[in-house]
């Protein structure tokens, strides 16, 4: 029976990662992963954050401790498993996600399987650079493209260091990693809802730059996510391209932000 917990808890772990505990936070912040991303950018959050969150970042399969497991394809499957090792740390604990990219597709996922077989929800969801899914955001056949369109494509993109795309043994390793995330976003077919699917608030940021630059198309193409709740729908444009989370004024934003919205939401929930 112990090993049985053992190992458990140890394959949550995997799942999980949390690199700073903290037992007296009163809220648990879940961090989903872009595509071709680890969790140790989030995971990293849980240093410099407010004292009141504690936060965990999702490790998918195929990476870091989990790099001798398979890539997943089915986002349904990476949602359950992700639910599984969630359930023991938020039971207790008022929680919220945050996606980023693909990540903001896991963490919807995600947070509809909590709902539909538990009856939880996050108290606030935070996306960032992702249209809503019902929109079918264009995603490049990464298989259908050459290493140097890749490298365009990441250059266009940004997020990876420059001398990153330029080294031959990176990309060996990063490519077949982003092919299957990318993938994995192709296959995630969603239709507008006839009704809203969640009760809690969602709040999308974008980066000024990203690949839509058209403000108004911009707005347009992310406020389909107020269709998924009842709960109140918000939109941020920073500055910066699909991956402006990366300047540090617009990551303390944000950071800020969630722990604002979390502390009203706790209060609105009594």
């Amino acid at each position: 029976m112990e090993t049985a917990v053992y190992a458990k808890s140890t394959r949550n772990e995997k799942v999980l990662n949390c690199l700073y505990q903290k037992p007296d936070a009163v809220f648990k912040l879940i961090c989903f992963p872009w595509a071709g991303g680890g969790s140790i950018h989030f995971a990293k959050w849980g240093q410099k954050i407010n004292g009141l969150l504690e936060v965990h970042a999702v490790r998918l399969a195929g990476r870091e401790t989990r790099l001798e497991e398979p890539f997943s394809d089915d986002i349904y499957q990476i949602a359950e498993e992700i639910v599984t090792a969630l359930l023991p740390i938020i039971r207790d604990k008022a929680f919220a996600f945050f996606g980023h990219s693909l990540g903001s597709y896991i963490a919807f996922v995600t947070a509809l399987h909590l709902k539909e077989k538990y009856k939880m929800e996050p108290l606030h969801i935070f996306l960032s650079s992702a249209p809503a899914p019902q929109s079918r955001p264009q995603v490049p056949d990464l298989n259908k493209l050459s290493e140097e369109q890749v490298r365009d494509h990441l250059l266009i993109f940004g997020g990876t260091p420059k001398h990153l795309i330029e080294d031959q043994d990176f990309l060996k390793q990063y490519i077949p990693l982003l092919k299957a995330d990318a993938h994995i976003v192709k296959k995630f077919i969603f239709n507008k809802p006839s009704k809203a699917l969640l009760s809690r608030d969602i709040t999308c940021f974008i980066g000024s730059e990203d690949t839509i630059k058209d403000i108004e198309d911009n707005v347009v193409y992310f406020s389909g996510w107020k269709d998924i709740t009842s709960g109140k729908f918000d939109v941020h444009k920073l500055p910066g391209d699909h991956f402006y989370l990366m300047e540090p004024d617009n990551e303390n934003f944000i950071k800020n932000y969630i722990a604002k919205c979390l502390e009203l939401s706790s209060l609105d929930c009594f």
